[in-house]
């Protein structure tokens, strides 16, 4: 992911979209729409413990009586999966976003968000085409609640289209870049600036708390927080680009699997049942591979780099120090637990607790635009200015994902159907797998493809999370997270990092030349975490 260093967006367009959407949700209350869909999920949820099947989602009904939940209707025995090559197109939208940026032809032209889009939707539009012009088995639908959606015949089945857009752009872009957005947009209104000692403890430190952030605010929002603070503060170095690698590492990956708001692969597995807290279970090998992260740098820095500073540039580092300076923390830290606790709380398939009401569907992710409308509206415009914030790298991902999630659904049903046959089954081999395509592809999606491959396995007499077997669970959650860290391209926040270094005169090492760290250093300490765990 790029990052321009544009001036300071007007805050006026976002809060006045915001307000126009808070008004469009209000008339849907009145219309009962939002309550009708939270009705249909819990008549879903109702059928699905009346069955009794662990693999079951909901009240079965074709797409003429949405309304009516009565029990799970089985799928029919005749092929379901679309044919291998409908996944060309999610294949050939990966490999743009991986070689578009490394092309010199095609770079710069790569750089515009509406060139992502173009490239992102005409993709999108060839799946949805099958799916309306050859697609002729029924379809599963999962939003707002499960059904299956017979064929049409009709020559254009916009069923199956309306149906592929509810499932990928309804139930799964629409919370994903929300809550992206909404982390992203009010950790922009925090700044911290000051210059402490570059030594090898200070910026081990910066890690440290940055891996603990990452969890809780997102690897996007804690990343954008402390780069700029830990760059100030080693700005007298030389010897900066080991530091910045392991940041990313770190803070943009590693650090993110303690909950679903962490790092985008756990949010989806978030939005598929996966129980929010759940990712809490990840704590030992999150604690093994910072620890052990932290501890490469500090003997890396203290045994190598530090000693190679001039004595010069070590007393400039001396005489400039500055005591660390907060600005934004009291209105956006409260607004970045708002996230977590909207996030947590209403989610339409469960109560509140200490209730039996349900959360009306979007009830989340509207709160969630409150709390940005906050942020922009009553927070600091200087420190977003001093911060040089934009919203380019949040709508370069909306861009991209608005084709993934279209793009990947062959993809979701063949492996639904097929994914038994693939040999991959203990915990092991999915970590591998998932983490080895996170690094090359971008590790959301992935993690999606193997999630739904996982739930076609027998559990083994594991225990079952989200209608996976649990072991197999922690390694696709772990291989994604992690693994992300192994190219720029793995996860949303390494490319933004990489840029904001170079724009303060920090010369990054290239494509080839990151994976040469980390494949030396994180991946021998990630084996050793797989090793440990599975």
């Amino acid at each position: 992911m790029s990052s321009h260093s544009h001036a300071p967006p007007s805050s006026r367009p976002v809060i006045g979209a915001i307000l126009a959407i808070a008004l469009a949700y209000a008339g849907a209350l009145v219309l009962g729409l939002p309550q009708r869909g939270t009705e249909l999920v819990t008549a879903s949820l109702a059928a699905h413990h009346a069955d009794g099947h662990a693999d079951s989602h909901g009240a079965g009904h074709d797409a003429g009586h949405a309304g009516d939940a009565p029990p799970a209707t089985p799928l029919v025995t005749t092929p379901t999966t679309p044919p291998v090559w409908t996944v060309t197109p999610f294949v050939l939208l990966l490999l743009g976003i991986a070689v578009f940026p490394l092309i010199p032809a095609t770079a710069h032209w790569w750089e515009s968000n509406l060139s992502r889009f173009q490239v992102a939707a005409g993709l999108g539009l060839l799946t949805l085409l099958y799916y309306g012009l050859l697609h002729n088995a029924p379809l599963e639908s999962h939003w707002p609640a499960h059904s299956v959606v017979m064929p049409s015949e009709s020559g254009f089945d916009a069923g199956f289209v309306r149906t592929v857009m509810q499932n990928a752009i309804l139930g799964e872009f629409v919370p994903f870049i929300i809550l992206l957005f909404s982390l992203y947009t009010i950790s922009g209104g925090i700044r911290i600036t000051g210059d402490l000692q570059a030594n090898p403890l200070t910026n081990g430190g910066f890690m440290l708390v940055g891996g603990l952030m990452a969890s809780f605010i997102g690897t996007t929002g804690a990343a954008m927080v402390l780069i700029r603070p830990l760059l100030e503060t080693n700005q007298e170095r030389k010897n900066v680009v080991h530091t910045v690698v392991f940041f990313i590492f770190i803070v943009c990956n590693c650090g993110g699997c303690l909950l679903p708001i962490g790092d985008p692969p756990l949010f989806l597995g978030y939005l598929r049942g996966v129980d929010f807290f759940w990712t809490l279970n990840l704590w030992q090998p999150w604690v093994l591979t910072n620890f052990l992260l932290i501890l490469a740098y500090l003997l890396l820095d203290e045994f190598y780099f530090y000693p190679r500073e001039t004595e010069a540039d070590i007393s400039r580092d001396l005489r400039n120090i500055r005591s660390l300076r907060f600005q934004g923390v009291s209105l956006n830290g409260p607004l970045l637990l708002g996230v977590v606790a909207a996030v947590a709380l209403l989610d339409p398939t469960k109560t509140i607790p200490g209730t039996d009401w349900h959360p009306w569907i979007y009830l989340r992710e509207v709160i969630l635009l409150g709390l940005v409308g906050l942020s922009v509206a009553l927070g600091s415009a200087t420190v977003r200015e001093k911060n040089r914030f934009n919203y380019h790298a949040i709508l370069e991902v909306a861009a991209l994902f608005s084709g993934i999630f279209l793009c990947m659904q062959p993809a979701l049903q063949i492996l639904s159907e097929q994914g038994p046959s693939l040999g991959i089954t203990s915990p092991m081999a999915f970590f591998w797998v998932t983490g080895g395509l996170s690094s090359v592809l971008d590790n959301a999606p992935t993690y999606v493809v193997f999630f739904e491959t996982a739930k076609t396995l027998p559990a083994d007499g594991a225990n079952v999370i989200a209608g996976i077997a649990e072991p197999r669970l922690v390694a696709i959650s772990l291989g994604a997270v992690f693994m992300g860290a192994l190219t720029y391209i793995g996860n949303g926040p390494n490319f933004m990092v990489r840029a904001i270094a170079e724009s303060a005169g920090v010369r990054m090492p290239s494509f080839f030349g990151y994976m040469l760290y980390s494949c030396t250093l994180l991946l021998p300490i990630l084996a050793f975490t797989a090793w440990c765990t599975f």
